[in-house]
């Protein structure tokens, strides 16, 4: 059974947010130290562990740690994970995916 809800689309774009802890922040919201889910479109693919992730309000880079990037260019994915507190521009360290269609990729050990 697919577990997907289309949240308001307006507030990230037009950009659909999937339903796994609740609503998905802004990118440009996100706040450094915290545990977030962000849904937007994947950018591109920077290495084989990271990717980058955009919304209407900016873009942030994916890190998967050991695991490989289970995404697409193009491809509109729900991601939580915890933001680094490194100076320097955010990324995120994955600890899921959730894909368009419903399913949760768990993403192992990702240690930022």
């Amino acid at each position: 059974m697919i577990r997907m809800m289309i949240l308001a689309a307006a507030a990230l774009g037009g950009v659909p947010a999937l339903a796994q802890s609740g609503p998905a922040t802004a990118i440009a919201d996100i706040t450094r130290g915290t545990q977030v889910t962000i849904a937007g479109t994947v950018e591109r693919i920077a290495d084989g562990d990271e990717f980058h992730l955009a919304d209407r309000s900016g873009s942030i880079e994916v890190y998967l740690g050991p695991s490989r990037v289970p995404v697409v260019v193009g491809e509109i994915v729900t991601v939580t994970g915890y933001v680094d507190d490194d100076p320097g521009p955010p990324d995120l360290c994955a600890s899921s995916i959730t894909k368009a269609d419903g399913t949760v990729v768990p993403i192992p050990d990702c240690d930022g």
